[in-house]
């Protein structure tokens, strides 16, 4: 009996093996067409909403301040 289990492991593999294949084979243009669709409706909304911004308005502010410069310290004199 112990045998036939070891030989039920090499079955279960070839058998998941073969399902995870046909799986990774299945044709994936399905949904394609739904995807570019929305993709386009997203770049419609982009354009529209860029396009709804008046050319006139300030320039946003930046989400960082900008780091202050570091100050120049003296150079030390050199006694020689």
């Amino acid at each position: 009996m112990a045998a036939l289990a070891w030989l039920l492991i090499p079955l279960f593999a070839v058998v998941g093996a073969a399902i995870w294949g046909s799986w990774v084979q299945r044709n994936k243009t399905i949904g394609d067409v739904a995807e570019l669709a929305g993709y386009a409706r997203f770049r419609d909304a982009m354009e529209r909403a860029h396009s709804a911004v008046p050319p006139t308005a300030p320039p946003a502010a930046p989400l960082r301040p900008a780091p202050e410069p570091a100050a120049a310290t003296p150079a030390a004199s050199s006694t020689v």
